[in-house]
Protein backbone atom coordinates (compact mmCIF):
# COMPACT_ATOMS: atom_id res chain seq x y z
CA UNK A 1 0.00 0.00 0.00
CA UNK A 2 1.43 3.36 -1.01
CA UNK A 3 2.05 5.95 1.67
CA UNK A 4 -0.37 8.87 1.65
CA UNK A 5 1.04 12.38 1.74
CA UNK A 6 -0.13 14.65 4.50
CA UNK A 7 -2.70 17.19 3.42
CA UNK A 8 -1.22 20.64 2.95
CA UNK A 9 -2.85 23.57 4.74
CA UNK A 10 -4.59 26.20 2.67
CA UNK A 11 -2.63 29.32 1.81
CA UNK A 12 -4.24 32.48 3.18
CA UNK A 13 -3.19 35.87 1.83
CA UNK A 14 -4.45 38.95 3.64
CA UNK A 15 -4.97 42.30 1.90
CA UNK A 16 -3.95 40.87 -1.50
CA UNK A 17 -4.02 44.18 -3.36
CA UNK A 18 -1.26 45.54 -1.13
CA UNK A 19 1.16 42.79 -2.13
CA UNK A 20 3.90 43.55 -4.62
CA UNK A 21 3.25 40.36 -6.57
CA UNK A 22 -0.31 41.29 -7.49
CA UNK A 23 0.79 44.84 -8.29
CA UNK A 24 3.24 43.45 -10.84
CA UNK A 25 0.64 41.07 -12.29
CA UNK A 26 -1.97 43.81 -12.66
CA UNK A 27 0.60 46.17 -14.16
CA UNK A 28 1.64 43.64 -16.81
CA UNK A 29 -1.97 42.81 -17.66
CA UNK A 30 -2.83 46.50 -17.83
CA UNK A 31 0.00 47.17 -20.28
CA UNK A 32 -1.10 44.25 -22.46
CA UNK A 33 -4.67 45.48 -22.85
CA UNK A 34 -3.70 49.15 -23.14
CA UNK A 35 -1.30 48.48 -25.99
CA UNK A 36 -4.08 46.68 -27.95
CA UNK A 37 -6.63 49.48 -27.69
CA UNK A 38 -7.97 51.36 -30.67
CA UNK A 39 -7.50 51.27 -34.44
CA UNK A 40 -3.71 51.70 -34.07
CA UNK A 41 -3.39 49.18 -31.23
CA UNK A 42 -0.45 46.82 -31.31
CA UNK A 43 -0.81 43.14 -32.16
CA UNK A 44 -0.29 40.28 -29.73
CA UNK A 45 0.82 36.79 -30.70
CA UNK A 46 -0.69 33.94 -28.71
CA UNK A 47 0.87 30.48 -28.74
CA UNK A 48 1.81 27.75 -26.30
CA UNK A 49 5.31 26.76 -25.23
CA UNK A 50 5.33 23.75 -27.54
CA UNK A 51 4.78 25.79 -30.68
CA UNK A 52 1.78 24.90 -32.80
CA UNK A 53 -0.92 27.34 -33.87
CA UNK A 54 -0.05 31.03 -33.48
CA UNK A 55 -2.85 33.59 -33.18
CA UNK A 56 -2.16 37.23 -34.01
CA UNK A 57 -4.82 39.51 -32.56
CA UNK A 58 -5.67 42.73 -30.79
CA UNK A 59 -9.28 41.80 -29.96
CA UNK A 60 -10.20 41.30 -26.33
CA UNK A 61 -12.28 38.15 -26.87
CA UNK A 62 -9.39 36.33 -28.55
CA UNK A 63 -6.78 37.83 -26.24
CA UNK A 64 -8.47 36.89 -22.97
CA UNK A 65 -9.37 33.43 -24.23
CA UNK A 66 -5.72 32.80 -25.09
CA UNK A 67 -4.15 34.14 -21.89
CA UNK A 68 -3.20 31.64 -19.21
CA UNK A 69 -4.15 33.42 -15.98
CA UNK A 70 -3.24 31.86 -12.63
CA UNK A 71 -3.54 34.57 -9.96
CA UNK A 72 -7.01 34.61 -8.32
CA UNK A 73 -7.36 38.40 -8.53
CA UNK A 74 -6.55 38.46 -12.22
CA UNK A 75 -8.82 35.45 -12.80
CA UNK A 76 -11.73 37.35 -11.31
CA UNK A 77 -10.98 40.43 -13.39
CA UNK A 78 -10.69 38.54 -16.67
CA UNK A 79 -13.78 36.46 -15.88
CA UNK A 80 -15.78 39.67 -15.39
CA UNK A 81 -14.63 41.05 -18.73
CA UNK A 82 -15.30 37.76 -20.51
CA UNK A 83 -18.78 37.61 -18.99
CA UNK A 84 -19.43 41.10 -20.34
CA UNK A 85 -18.17 40.05 -23.77
CA UNK A 86 -20.38 36.96 -23.82
CA UNK A 87 -23.44 39.19 -23.41
CA UNK A 88 -22.47 42.31 -25.34
CA UNK A 89 -19.62 41.26 -27.64
CA UNK A 90 -17.80 44.61 -27.65
CA UNK A 91 -15.94 47.07 -25.37
CA UNK A 92 -13.91 44.35 -23.65
CA UNK A 93 -10.64 46.29 -23.76
CA UNK A 94 -12.41 49.43 -22.53
CA UNK A 95 -13.74 47.49 -19.55
CA UNK A 96 -10.39 45.91 -18.69
CA UNK A 97 -8.40 49.16 -19.03
CA UNK A 98 -10.86 51.17 -16.95
CA UNK A 99 -10.92 48.54 -14.20
CA UNK A 100 -7.11 48.29 -14.03
CA UNK A 101 -6.66 52.06 -14.07
CA UNK A 102 -9.22 52.61 -11.33
CA UNK A 103 -7.61 49.92 -9.15
CA UNK A 104 -4.20 51.51 -9.60
CA UNK A 105 -5.37 55.03 -8.78
CA UNK A 106 -7.63 54.16 -5.84
CA UNK A 107 -4.96 51.99 -4.21
CA UNK A 108 -2.59 54.97 -4.24
CA UNK A 109 -5.02 57.10 -2.21
CA UNK A 110 -5.03 57.42 1.54
CA UNK A 111 -8.76 56.69 1.65
CA UNK A 112 -10.41 53.67 3.25
CA UNK A 113 -11.46 51.08 0.63
CA UNK A 114 -15.06 51.00 1.86
CA UNK A 115 -15.28 54.78 1.46
CA UNK A 116 -13.72 54.67 -2.00
CA UNK A 117 -16.17 51.98 -3.07
CA UNK A 118 -19.21 53.99 -1.97
CA UNK A 119 -17.96 57.10 -3.75
CA UNK A 120 -17.21 55.15 -6.94
CA UNK A 121 -20.70 53.65 -6.90
CA UNK A 122 -22.16 57.14 -6.51
CA UNK A 123 -20.10 58.43 -9.44
CA UNK A 124 -21.13 55.41 -11.51
CA UNK A 125 -24.79 56.24 -10.89
CA UNK A 126 -24.05 59.82 -11.90
CA UNK A 127 -22.58 58.59 -15.20
CA UNK A 128 -25.31 56.10 -16.05
CA UNK A 129 -28.06 58.59 -15.22
CA UNK A 130 -26.40 61.17 -17.45
CA UNK A 131 -25.96 58.70 -20.31
CA UNK A 132 -29.65 57.83 -20.12
CA UNK A 133 -30.85 61.43 -19.92
CA UNK A 134 -32.00 63.68 -22.72
CA UNK A 135 -29.31 66.18 -21.73
CA UNK A 136 -26.49 63.75 -22.54
CA UNK A 137 -24.03 65.39 -24.92
CA UNK A 138 -22.36 62.22 -26.17
CA UNK A 139 -25.41 60.11 -27.07
CA UNK A 140 -26.88 59.96 -30.59
CA UNK A 141 -30.29 58.48 -31.48
CA UNK A 142 -30.38 55.76 -34.13
CA UNK A 143 -33.09 55.62 -36.75
CA UNK A 144 -33.09 52.26 -38.53
CA UNK A 145 -35.22 53.82 -41.24
CA UNK A 146 -31.91 55.06 -42.61
CA UNK A 147 -28.74 53.03 -43.06
CA UNK A 148 -26.32 55.89 -42.39
CA UNK A 149 -25.76 55.59 -38.63
CA UNK A 150 -25.94 51.75 -38.50
CA UNK A 151 -23.42 51.61 -41.34
CA UNK A 152 -21.10 54.02 -39.54
CA UNK A 153 -21.44 51.95 -36.37
CA UNK A 154 -20.41 48.78 -38.20
CA UNK A 155 -17.54 50.63 -39.83
CA UNK A 156 -16.32 51.84 -36.43
CA UNK A 157 -16.28 48.27 -35.13
CA UNK A 158 -14.30 46.98 -38.11
CA UNK A 159 -11.73 49.78 -38.12
CA UNK A 160 -10.98 49.15 -34.44
CA UNK A 161 -9.90 45.57 -35.26
CA UNK A 162 -6.55 46.26 -36.86
CA UNK A 163 -5.51 42.65 -37.41
CA UNK A 164 -8.25 42.30 -40.06
CA UNK A 165 -5.78 44.06 -42.39
CA UNK A 166 -8.47 45.91 -44.34
CA UNK A 167 -8.02 48.94 -46.56
CA UNK A 168 -10.52 51.80 -46.44
CA UNK A 169 -12.43 50.52 -49.47
CA UNK A 170 -12.48 47.01 -48.03
CA UNK A 171 -13.85 48.30 -44.72
CA UNK A 172 -16.65 50.09 -46.57
CA UNK A 173 -17.45 46.97 -48.59
CA UNK A 174 -17.48 44.57 -45.62
CA UNK A 175 -19.51 47.07 -43.54
CA UNK A 176 -22.18 47.15 -46.23
CA UNK A 177 -22.27 43.36 -46.38
CA UNK A 178 -22.57 43.01 -42.60
CA UNK A 179 -25.45 45.48 -42.50
CA UNK A 180 -27.16 43.73 -45.41
CA UNK A 181 -26.73 40.35 -43.70
CA UNK A 182 -28.14 41.77 -40.48
CA UNK A 183 -31.25 43.04 -42.27
CA UNK A 184 -31.75 39.62 -43.87
CA UNK A 185 -31.72 37.92 -40.46
CA UNK A 186 -34.50 40.05 -38.96
CA UNK A 187 -37.47 37.75 -38.50
CA UNK A 188 -40.72 38.89 -40.18
CA UNK A 189 -42.67 37.57 -37.16
CA UNK A 190 -41.43 40.37 -34.90
CA UNK A 191 -43.87 42.23 -32.66
CA UNK A 192 -43.71 45.60 -30.97
CA UNK A 193 -42.49 44.04 -27.72
CA UNK A 194 -40.11 41.35 -28.98
CA UNK A 195 -37.57 41.16 -31.77
CA UNK A 196 -36.27 37.85 -33.09
CA UNK A 197 -33.16 37.41 -35.19
CA UNK A 198 -32.11 34.60 -37.45
CA UNK A 199 -28.55 33.50 -38.05
CA UNK A 200 -25.71 34.64 -40.27
CA UNK A 201 -23.28 31.92 -41.31
CA UNK A 202 -19.72 32.89 -42.22
CA UNK A 203 -18.22 30.96 -45.12
CA UNK A 204 -14.39 31.07 -45.31
CA UNK A 205 -12.60 31.70 -48.58
CA UNK A 206 -8.86 32.16 -48.15
CA UNK A 207 -6.29 33.73 -50.48
CA UNK A 208 -8.82 36.09 -52.01
CA UNK A 209 -9.36 39.83 -51.70
CA UNK A 210 -11.84 41.08 -49.13
CA UNK A 211 -13.58 42.94 -51.96
CA UNK A 212 -14.62 39.55 -53.36
CA UNK A 213 -16.78 38.88 -50.29
CA UNK A 214 -20.53 38.61 -50.83
CA UNK A 215 -23.73 37.92 -48.91
CA UNK A 216 -26.47 35.50 -49.96
CA UNK A 217 -29.99 35.16 -48.54
CA UNK A 218 -30.52 31.61 -47.40
CA UNK A 219 -27.91 28.95 -46.87
CA UNK A 220 -24.75 28.00 -48.75
CA UNK A 221 -23.64 24.39 -48.33
CA UNK A 222 -20.24 23.45 -49.70
CA UNK A 223 -20.58 20.48 -52.06
CA UNK A 224 -17.20 19.60 -53.56
CA UNK A 225 -18.36 16.17 -54.80
CA UNK A 226 -21.51 17.26 -56.61
CA UNK A 227 -21.75 18.37 -60.21
CA UNK A 228 -24.38 20.98 -59.54
CA UNK A 229 -24.66 22.08 -63.16
CA UNK A 230 -26.31 18.77 -64.09
CA UNK A 231 -27.78 17.52 -60.81
CA UNK A 232 -30.10 20.34 -59.79
CA UNK A 233 -33.78 19.39 -59.81
CA UNK A 234 -36.00 20.87 -62.50
CA UNK A 235 -38.91 22.95 -61.21
CA UNK A 236 -42.16 22.34 -63.04
CA UNK A 237 -43.45 25.86 -62.33
CA UNK A 238 -42.10 28.99 -60.62
CA UNK A 239 -44.70 28.65 -57.86
CA UNK A 240 -43.76 25.04 -57.05
CA UNK A 241 -41.79 24.61 -53.84
CA UNK A 242 -38.85 22.24 -53.61
CA UNK A 243 -39.46 19.50 -51.07
CA UNK A 244 -36.58 18.54 -48.79
CA UNK A 245 -35.84 15.72 -46.32
CA UNK A 246 -33.44 16.30 -43.42
CA UNK A 247 -31.68 13.40 -41.68
CA UNK A 248 -29.66 13.75 -38.47
CA UNK A 249 -29.04 9.98 -38.61
CA UNK A 250 -26.48 8.27 -40.77
CA UNK A 251 -27.75 6.82 -44.04
CA UNK A 252 -24.65 4.67 -44.50
CA UNK A 253 -26.38 1.49 -43.33
CA UNK A 254 -23.92 0.82 -40.51
CA UNK A 255 -25.20 -1.38 -37.70
CA UNK A 256 -23.90 1.13 -35.17
CA UNK A 257 -26.69 3.46 -36.29
CA UNK A 258 -29.52 1.07 -35.48
CA UNK A 259 -29.56 1.96 -31.80
CA UNK A 260 -29.09 -0.13 -28.67
CA UNK A 261 -30.19 -3.73 -28.26
CA UNK A 262 -29.49 -7.18 -29.66
CA UNK A 263 -29.70 -7.99 -33.37
CA UNK A 264 -30.67 -11.52 -34.43
CA UNK A 265 -29.70 -12.50 -37.96
CA UNK A 266 -31.27 -15.62 -39.49
CA UNK A 267 -29.28 -18.06 -41.55
CA UNK A 268 -28.93 -17.42 -45.25
CA UNK A 269 -29.71 -13.76 -44.68
CA UNK A 270 -27.11 -11.43 -46.16
CA UNK A 271 -27.00 -8.49 -43.82
CA UNK A 272 -25.45 -6.08 -46.30
CA UNK A 273 -28.09 -6.90 -48.89
CA UNK A 274 -30.86 -6.36 -46.36
CA UNK A 275 -29.43 -3.01 -45.31
CA UNK A 276 -29.03 -1.96 -48.93
CA UNK A 277 -32.62 -2.96 -49.62
CA UNK A 278 -33.79 -0.87 -46.69
CA UNK A 279 -31.82 2.14 -47.95
CA UNK A 280 -33.28 1.78 -51.45
CA UNK A 281 -36.81 1.44 -50.09
CA UNK A 282 -36.19 4.65 -48.18
CA UNK A 283 -35.08 6.32 -51.40
CA UNK A 284 -38.13 5.05 -53.33
CA UNK A 285 -40.49 6.43 -50.72
CA UNK A 286 -38.84 9.85 -50.84
CA UNK A 287 -39.01 9.86 -54.63
CA UNK A 288 -42.70 8.89 -54.50
CA UNK A 289 -43.30 11.74 -52.03
CA UNK A 290 -41.77 14.22 -54.47
CA UNK A 291 -38.62 14.99 -52.49
CA UNK A 292 -36.03 16.86 -54.57
CA UNK A 293 -33.32 17.42 -51.95
CA UNK A 294 -31.95 15.08 -49.28
CA UNK A 295 -29.58 16.53 -46.68
CA UNK A 296 -27.84 14.24 -44.22
CA UNK A 297 -25.79 15.31 -41.21
CA UNK A 298 -23.59 12.24 -41.60
CA UNK A 299 -22.89 9.78 -44.45
CA UNK A 300 -25.17 8.51 -47.24
CA UNK A 301 -24.74 4.99 -48.66
CA UNK A 302 -23.15 5.13 -52.16
CA UNK A 303 -25.92 2.98 -53.66
CA UNK A 304 -28.59 5.29 -52.23
CA UNK A 305 -26.73 8.33 -53.57
CA UNK A 306 -26.57 6.76 -57.02
CA UNK A 307 -30.28 5.87 -56.95
CA UNK A 308 -31.25 9.40 -55.91
CA UNK A 309 -29.02 10.85 -58.61
CA UNK A 310 -30.74 8.73 -61.25
CA UNK A 311 -34.09 10.06 -60.02
CA UNK A 312 -32.83 13.65 -60.24
CA UNK A 313 -32.77 14.08 -56.45
CA UNK A 314 -29.85 16.06 -55.00
CA UNK A 315 -28.22 14.27 -52.06
CA UNK A 316 -25.89 16.21 -49.75
CA UNK A 317 -23.99 14.44 -46.99
CA UNK A 318 -21.67 15.35 -44.11
CA UNK A 319 -23.16 18.80 -43.50
CA UNK A 320 -22.33 18.57 -39.78
CA UNK A 321 -24.30 19.25 -36.63
CA UNK A 322 -23.79 23.03 -36.80
CA UNK A 323 -25.87 23.27 -39.99
CA UNK A 324 -28.89 21.40 -38.67
CA UNK A 325 -30.53 24.28 -36.83
CA UNK A 326 -30.19 26.78 -39.72
CA UNK A 327 -31.58 24.13 -42.08
CA UNK A 328 -34.59 23.66 -39.83
CA UNK A 329 -35.08 27.43 -39.64
CA UNK A 330 -35.13 28.16 -43.35
CA UNK A 331 -37.00 25.06 -44.57
CA UNK A 332 -39.38 24.31 -41.72
CA UNK A 333 -38.30 20.67 -41.91
CA UNK A 334 -38.07 18.38 -38.91
CA UNK A 335 -35.19 15.89 -38.70
CA UNK A 336 -36.40 12.37 -39.49
CA UNK A 337 -36.63 10.46 -36.19
CA UNK A 338 -36.34 7.01 -37.78
CA UNK A 339 -35.26 5.33 -40.99
CA UNK A 340 -38.16 2.89 -40.87
CA UNK A 341 -40.98 5.41 -40.92
CA UNK A 342 -40.86 8.55 -43.04
CA UNK A 343 -43.40 11.16 -42.10
CA UNK A 344 -44.40 13.57 -44.88
CA UNK A 345 -45.07 16.13 -42.15
CA UNK A 346 -41.32 16.28 -41.50
CA UNK A 347 -40.47 17.42 -45.01
CA UNK A 348 -39.35 21.00 -45.49
CA UNK A 349 -39.78 23.37 -48.41
CA UNK A 350 -37.52 25.71 -50.33
CA UNK A 351 -38.25 28.44 -52.82
CA UNK A 352 -35.32 27.56 -55.07
CA UNK A 353 -32.00 25.76 -55.41
CA UNK A 354 -29.03 27.24 -57.21
CA UNK A 355 -25.40 26.46 -57.82
CA UNK A 356 -22.79 29.00 -56.72
CA UNK A 357 -19.03 28.92 -57.04
CA UNK A 358 -16.40 30.92 -55.22
CA UNK A 359 -12.78 30.52 -56.21
CA UNK A 360 -12.27 26.74 -56.26
CA UNK A 361 -15.24 26.04 -53.98
CA UNK A 362 -18.69 24.96 -55.13
CA UNK A 363 -21.82 25.56 -53.11
CA UNK A 364 -25.45 24.56 -53.14
CA UNK A 365 -27.54 27.68 -52.49
CA UNK A 366 -30.75 26.97 -50.56
CA UNK A 367 -33.18 29.86 -51.01
CA UNK A 368 -36.18 29.97 -48.65
CA UNK A 369 -39.36 32.02 -48.88
CA UNK A 370 -38.44 34.09 -45.80
CA UNK A 371 -34.64 34.24 -45.51
CA UNK A 372 -34.09 34.59 -41.75
CA UNK A 373 -30.77 32.85 -42.33
CA UNK A 374 -28.10 34.23 -44.63
CA UNK A 375 -24.59 33.26 -45.68
CA UNK A 376 -21.75 35.76 -45.71
CA UNK A 377 -18.85 34.60 -47.86
CA UNK A 378 -15.83 36.23 -46.24
CA UNK A 379 -12.67 36.44 -48.29
CA UNK A 380 -9.30 37.25 -46.81
CA UNK A 381 -5.63 36.99 -47.63
CA UNK A 382 -4.71 34.37 -45.03
CA UNK A 383 -6.15 32.32 -42.21
CA UNK A 384 -5.12 34.69 -39.40
CA UNK A 385 -6.69 37.71 -41.06
CA UNK A 386 -9.82 35.68 -41.83
CA UNK A 387 -10.27 34.62 -38.20
CA UNK A 388 -9.94 38.23 -37.09
CA UNK A 389 -12.36 39.39 -39.77
CA UNK A 390 -14.94 36.75 -38.85
CA UNK A 391 -14.72 37.72 -35.19
CA UNK A 392 -15.03 41.41 -36.07
CA UNK A 393 -18.09 40.77 -38.26
CA UNK A 394 -19.73 38.74 -35.51
CA UNK A 395 -19.08 41.59 -33.08
CA UNK A 396 -20.60 44.10 -35.50
CA UNK A 397 -23.64 41.87 -36.00
CA UNK A 398 -24.10 41.57 -32.22
CA UNK A 399 -23.72 45.33 -31.80
CA UNK A 400 -26.46 45.95 -34.36
CA UNK A 401 -28.79 43.57 -32.55
CA UNK A 402 -28.17 45.41 -29.28
CA UNK A 403 -28.77 48.75 -30.96
CA UNK A 404 -32.17 47.63 -32.25
CA UNK A 405 -33.24 47.01 -28.65
CA UNK A 406 -31.54 50.17 -27.34
CA UNK A 407 -31.49 52.59 -30.31
CA UNK A 408 -28.65 54.87 -29.28
CA UNK A 409 -24.95 55.12 -30.04
CA UNK A 410 -22.19 56.90 -28.17
CA UNK A 411 -19.45 59.06 -29.62
CA UNK A 412 -16.32 56.98 -30.09
CA UNK A 413 -12.65 57.76 -30.48
CA UNK A 414 -12.23 58.56 -26.77
CA UNK A 415 -14.70 61.45 -26.82
CA UNK A 416 -17.34 59.80 -24.61
CA UNK A 417 -14.73 59.08 -21.92
CA UNK A 418 -13.34 62.62 -21.84
CA UNK A 419 -16.83 64.13 -22.05
CA UNK A 420 -17.99 61.99 -19.11
CA UNK A 421 -14.87 62.92 -17.17
CA UNK A 422 -15.56 66.63 -17.69
CA UNK A 423 -19.16 66.13 -16.62
CA UNK A 424 -18.21 64.25 -13.43
CA UNK A 425 -15.54 66.82 -12.51
CA UNK A 426 -18.07 69.61 -12.92
CA UNK A 427 -20.70 67.82 -10.82
CA UNK A 428 -18.18 66.80 -8.15
CA UNK A 429 -17.34 70.41 -7.39
CA UNK A 430 -20.95 71.05 -6.42
CA UNK A 431 -21.52 67.94 -4.30
CA UNK A 432 -24.00 68.62 -1.53
CA UNK A 433 -23.49 68.12 2.17
CA UNK A 434 -26.33 65.59 2.27
CA UNK A 435 -24.57 63.48 -0.35
CA UNK A 436 -21.35 63.56 1.65
CA UNK A 437 -23.28 62.57 4.75
CA UNK A 438 -24.94 59.65 2.95
CA UNK A 439 -21.54 58.49 1.70
CA UNK A 440 -19.97 58.95 5.15
CA UNK A 441 -16.99 60.79 3.72
CA UNK A 442 -15.39 64.19 3.86
CA UNK A 443 -15.33 66.62 0.96
CA UNK A 444 -11.58 66.07 0.57
CA UNK A 445 -12.02 62.30 0.36
CA UNK A 446 -14.81 62.67 -2.17
CA UNK A 447 -12.68 64.96 -4.31
CA UNK A 448 -9.70 62.60 -4.20
CA UNK A 449 -11.77 59.62 -5.34
CA UNK A 450 -13.60 61.69 -7.96
CA UNK A 451 -10.27 62.85 -9.41
CA UNK A 452 -9.11 59.23 -9.60
CA UNK A 453 -12.40 58.19 -11.20
CA UNK A 454 -12.14 60.91 -13.85
CA UNK A 455 -8.45 60.20 -14.37
CA UNK A 456 -9.29 56.55 -15.02
CA UNK A 457 -11.81 57.53 -17.69
CA UNK A 458 -9.25 59.82 -19.28
CA UNK A 459 -6.57 57.13 -19.16
CA UNK A 460 -8.74 54.97 -21.43
CA UNK A 461 -8.74 57.76 -24.02
CA UNK A 462 -4.99 58.22 -23.63
CA UNK A 463 -4.51 54.57 -24.64
CA UNK A 464 -5.69 55.46 -28.15
CA UNK A 465 -2.40 57.27 -28.75
CA UNK A 466 0.37 54.73 -29.40
CA UNK A 467 2.90 56.86 -31.29
CA UNK A 468 4.01 59.31 -28.62
CA UNK A 469 1.80 62.22 -29.62
CA UNK A 470 0.12 64.57 -27.16
CA UNK A 471 -3.48 64.02 -26.13
CA UNK A 472 -5.73 67.00 -25.51
CA UNK A 473 -9.26 67.83 -24.51
CA UNK A 474 -11.16 70.96 -25.42
CA UNK A 475 -12.85 73.18 -22.84
CA UNK A 476 -16.15 73.44 -24.69
CA UNK A 477 -17.37 69.93 -25.56
CA UNK A 478 -14.88 67.92 -23.53
CA UNK A 479 -13.84 65.86 -26.56
CA UNK A 480 -10.62 63.96 -27.15
CA UNK A 481 -7.99 65.35 -29.53
CA UNK A 482 -4.65 63.98 -30.61
CA UNK A 483 -1.68 65.88 -32.02
CA UNK A 484 1.37 64.42 -33.80
CA UNK A 485 4.58 63.83 -31.84
CA UNK A 486 7.73 65.97 -32.08
CA UNK A 487 5.97 69.27 -32.66
CA UNK A 488 7.95 72.50 -32.19
CA UNK A 489 7.56 73.80 -28.65
CA UNK A 490 5.83 77.02 -29.74
CA UNK A 491 3.33 75.41 -32.09
CA UNK A 492 -0.25 76.61 -31.86
CA UNK A 493 -2.55 73.63 -31.29
CA UNK A 494 -5.21 75.16 -33.50
CA UNK A 495 -2.78 74.82 -36.41
CA UNK A 496 -2.10 71.10 -35.89
CA UNK A 497 -5.34 69.54 -34.63
CA UNK A 498 -7.70 68.38 -37.37
CA UNK A 499 -10.71 66.54 -35.97
CA UNK A 500 -11.63 65.25 -32.53
CA UNK A 501 -11.56 61.52 -31.84
CA UNK A 502 -15.16 60.90 -32.88
CA UNK A 503 -14.77 63.04 -35.99
CA UNK A 504 -17.72 65.36 -35.33
CA UNK A 505 -15.82 68.46 -34.23
CA UNK A 506 -13.06 70.45 -35.85
CA UNK A 507 -11.01 73.46 -34.73
CA UNK A 508 -12.90 76.73 -34.69
CA UNK A 509 -12.52 80.28 -33.50
CA UNK A 510 -12.49 80.58 -29.72
CA UNK A 511 -11.93 76.88 -29.03
CA UNK A 512 -9.29 76.15 -26.41
CA UNK A 513 -7.49 72.93 -25.48
CA UNK A 514 -5.58 71.60 -22.52
CA UNK A 515 -3.36 68.58 -21.99
CA UNK A 516 -5.48 65.64 -20.91
CA UNK A 517 -5.08 64.60 -17.26
CA UNK A 518 -3.58 67.98 -16.32
CA UNK A 519 -5.29 69.87 -13.51
CA UNK A 520 -7.53 72.72 -14.62
CA UNK A 521 -10.78 74.35 -13.67
CA UNK A 522 -13.92 72.23 -14.15
CA UNK A 523 -16.47 73.20 -16.78
CA UNK A 524 -19.88 71.89 -17.90
CA UNK A 525 -19.31 70.15 -21.25
CA UNK A 526 -21.68 71.14 -24.03
CA UNK A 527 -23.28 68.92 -26.63
CA UNK A 528 -22.05 68.99 -30.21
CA UNK A 529 -24.76 66.71 -31.56
CA UNK A 530 -26.99 69.56 -32.70
CA UNK A 531 -24.13 71.57 -34.16
CA UNK A 532 -22.76 68.90 -36.47
CA UNK A 533 -24.97 66.11 -37.69
CA UNK A 534 -23.60 62.58 -37.40
CA UNK A 535 -25.08 61.65 -40.75
CA UNK A 536 -23.25 64.45 -42.56
CA UNK A 537 -19.87 63.91 -40.88
CA UNK A 538 -17.15 62.09 -42.79
CA UNK A 539 -16.87 58.62 -41.24
CA UNK A 540 -17.59 59.47 -37.58
CA UNK A 541 -16.45 56.99 -34.94
CA UNK A 542 -19.34 55.54 -32.94
CA UNK A 543 -19.65 53.06 -30.07
CA UNK A 544 -22.46 50.74 -29.08
CA UNK A 545 -24.45 52.42 -26.31
CA UNK A 546 -25.52 49.22 -24.52
CA UNK A 547 -22.06 47.62 -24.67
CA UNK A 548 -20.17 50.68 -23.41
CA UNK A 549 -22.66 51.45 -20.65
CA UNK A 550 -22.48 47.88 -19.39
CA UNK A 551 -18.69 47.88 -19.73
CA UNK A 552 -18.56 50.99 -17.54
CA UNK A 553 -20.70 49.29 -14.91
CA UNK A 554 -18.72 46.04 -15.01
CA UNK A 555 -15.39 47.88 -14.71
CA UNK A 556 -16.46 49.92 -11.67
CA UNK A 557 -18.22 47.03 -9.95
CA UNK A 558 -15.29 44.65 -10.53
CA UNK A 559 -12.82 47.21 -9.22
CA UNK A 560 -15.05 47.75 -6.17
CA UNK A 561 -15.19 44.02 -5.54
CA UNK A 562 -11.41 43.68 -5.73
CA UNK A 563 -10.87 46.71 -3.50
CA UNK A 564 -13.11 45.09 -0.90
CA UNK A 565 -11.09 41.86 -1.00
CA UNK A 566 -9.57 41.10 2.41
CA UNK A 567 -8.36 37.51 2.05
CA UNK A 568 -7.53 34.99 -0.65
CA UNK A 569 -7.72 31.36 0.47
CA UNK A 570 -6.03 28.88 -1.89
CA UNK A 571 -6.23 25.12 -1.60
CA UNK A 572 -2.74 23.77 -2.36
CA UNK A 573 -3.65 20.07 -2.47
Amino acid sequence: MSRLNAKKPSLCTSEPLTKEAISCVLSVFSEIVKSCYGPTGRFKQLHNGMGGYVRTTSQSSALLAGLCVTHPVLKLLTASVQSHLSLFGDCGLFTAILCCSLLEKIRALNVAPCTSIKICQHLLSLCTDYLSSEACGCRVPVDFGSSKIPLRLVRSVLTSKRACMLSRNEVDHISTLVLKAFVLTISPQNTETSIAFGKCLYIPVKDRRAMDSAVYPGLLIETPDLDLTTELPVRTAPSCAIKMALFPLSLSGDLSDTGEGTIFVHRRVFLQAEVLGQMLNLGRQMVDDGVSLVVCQKVIHPALKQYLKEKNVVAVERVGAAMMEPLKQITGSQPMPSLQFLSPACYGRLKDLRAESFASKRFLHLIPDDPVVCSLVLCSRNETAWEELRLACQTAEHVLQLTVSDPWVLLGGGCTETHLSSYVRHKSCAVTCSTLENLSCSRAEFQLVADSFCGSLESVSCCLEHDGGDVLTDTKWGHFWSVPPDLPSRSDWSDVVQRCGCGLCGPQQGLYWKILQCRSGPFPPQSCIGESSVTSADNPVLDCFAAKRNGLQVAIETASLLLDLSYIVEDRN
